[in-house]
């Protein structure tokens, strides 16, 4: 059995990335249901679903699934591991149902908690994975109808207290909500009002479009992304963020917990993962806004705006061995345009763990960088998201991969992924994160390990070459993840524990894994989640001379 299968060595001797190009197979679209009422859900001139057609949502197999599929005589396949079966029961029992049709996946099936919380709702970020491996899967319709139910839900007046949000803001989260005595069901929208800290979600919104270009990439289906209304639902997103005011910066000011790291933990400002799902989904956006005159005129502001965003971000974001000595020795209190160190930073501020963490070959982008403040934590999220949209430059993202196998301990550890890297703790972490018992050292969103992670590790490895990284990561979750419950995060330094408060059957930890896994089976997957590098951009990008000493 062994020799009739090539070593993971061999099967990626060659260059993965000709795969990008491969023009995808066309699929077939299952029509899943029967015909229900479904108004609540239809947009003005989008194709309904057809009657017609058997429930295909029990589990099955598929040729992409990674269930027992033969050995191809062209390229080596990958013996299915026994979890993969489990993850796709788990991930088809979190289904939610809205009058009959599936609208998304709950956050977590975990019946042993004793408080379910929000854990019970469908999540715009936390669909991502589960949506992804549904694509990958040939499953698109769920996908459509998630992106038909959140668009609906961006059309509602959204109010905290007296407080009006911004007409384009997407829903964090959404709930059925089942009325047995009266049969019906109605949907509950959270827009930050509900959520921990009373914060609006910036990220939903650049999900949503990344989320809209992958089932469009994939499907080769026109009839969602070039509908008034969809064309409406992007650019009601991109003038939230693409409006000019009193910031000199072209990044996104934020607040803290805006985005996977939802509770205060010191990213207020710019944080890198903001940043990077920014440039994403403009770039994802600029593919599927049309050219008539309101089209055009986000085109124009958006192709500034990624110029501006991406010398910025490749400049004063990013840090490797040079650079960290360039800051080290930077004078202060600078005046004028031709100050050297042009955000005031003072190199006594630099942490002493940072010396010890860079190595010689690699870098990364820093959490976060405004005036007089470098956070030098390395968030995993926004690196990879940059490396995927391009925004870092080959180089850049071959330095990323680099960082990683030298710091395996510490940012993979023995469960892939540590969110940032390194936790805070003692008298910062009261100040930091208020003392939240939730974000002890180690855990949850302050240096904790997600699973989730897994599938965009995966990718970005993919993408530069590097496959036999996200393999080796994919075995050590192997080894735990199912008998643990798919939990949704580790604690420790290495990973090692379940985390105290962490849900079981988290279902972005099950979408993570067999994403991951589908991608490594079928390289041609990645097309769907990942953007090439824009040449027009590479002569604009230069370093600084704000970073030379």
């Amino acid at each position: 059995m062994a020799e009739a299968r090539c070593s993971a060595a061999e099967a990626y001797d060659f260059d993965l990335r000709k795969f990008l190009d491969k023009p995808k197979m066309s699929i077939e679209r299952q029509r899943s249901f029967e015909e229900r009422s479904f108004s609540d859900l239809s947009i003005s001139n989008i194709r309904g679903l057809d009657p017609s057609e058997n429930n295909v949502y029990s589990p099955r197999i598929a040729a992409r699934s990674g269930f027992d599929t033969p050995a191809s005589s062209t390229r080596c396949s990958f013996e299915p591991h026994p979890m993969v079966a489990d993850a796709w029961e788990a991930l088809r029992r979190s289904m939610v149902f809205f009058r009959g049709q599936p609208v998304g996946t709950i956050a977590a099936y975990d019946h042993a908690s004793e408080e379910v919380l929000n854990y019970d709702q469908v999540f715009v970020r936390d669909f991502v994975p589960s949506a992804l491996a549904f694509l990958m899967n040939g499953e698109p319709d769920i996908v459509r109808n998630f992106l038909l139910k959140t668009l609906h839900l961006q059309g509602w007046e959204k109010k905290v207290d007296r407080f009006k949000l911004g007409e384009g803001v997407m829903p964090a989260s959404f709930k059925v909500l089942h009325e047995p005595v009266r049969k019906t069901e109605t949907l509950i929208a959270d827009f930050g009002e509900s959520a921990i800290g009373r914060v609006a979600p910036v990220d939903s919104g650049f999900w949503w479009i990344i989320l809209l270009r992958a089932y469009t990439k994939s499907t080769g289906d026109l009839s969602l992304s070039e509908t008034p209304d969809f064309q409406r639902g992007m650019r009601l997103i991109l003038s939230l963020c693409l409006s000019e005011g009193f910031d000199t910066f072209p990044t996104l000011l934020c607040a803290d917990g805006c985005c996977m790291v939802d509770r205060r933990m010191g990213i207020y400002g710019y944080p890198i993962e903001i940043q990077a799902l920014f440039f994403m989904s403009l770039r994802c956006a600029l593919t599927m806004l049309k050219h008539d005159a309101e089209g055009k005129e986000f085109i124009e502001r958006i192709v500034k705006r990624l110029h501006a965003l991406s010398f910025h971000m490749r400049s004063y974001f990013w840090i490797d061995f040079q650079q960290l000595n360039d800051i080290y020795r930077y004078k202060t209190e600078e005046y004028s345009h031709t100050a050297v160190n042009k955000f005031n930073v003072i190199p006594d501020s630099i942490p002493d763990w940072v010396f010890d963490f860079m190595p010689i070959r690699g870098g990364y982008f820093l959490g976060n960088v405004g005036p007089a403040m470098m956070d030098f934590r390395w968030f995993a999220l926004g690196n990879c998201i940059a490396i995927l949209s391009s925004l870092a430059t080959p180089e850049q993202s071959t330095a990323i991969m680099d960082l990683i196998e030298a710091r395996w301990e510490e940012l993979v550890g023995e469960m892939p992924l540590k969110v940032c890297y390194p936790a805070i703790e003692g008298h910062e972490w009261r100040i930091v994160t208020g003392c939240d018992p939730k974000n002890t050292r180690w855990s949850y969103h302050n240096g904790g390990s997600w699973p989730v992670l897994m599938w965009m590790l995966t990718a970005a490895c993919i993408k530069t070459g590097r496959p036999q990284i996200a393999r080796r990561a994919i075995e050590l979750m192997e080894s735990r993840l199912q008998k643990d419950g798919w939990p949704e995060y580790y604690d420790g330094k290495l990973g090692r524990f379940v985390g105290k408060q962490a849900r079981k059957f988290q279902t972005w930890s099950i979408g993570g894994y067999l994403v991951a896994k589908m991608m490594l089976e079928d390289p041609s997957h990645l097309g769907m989640i990942s953007l090439e590098e824009d040449k027009a951009m590479k002569p604009l990008i230069k370093r600084s001379s704000s970073w030379t000493c």
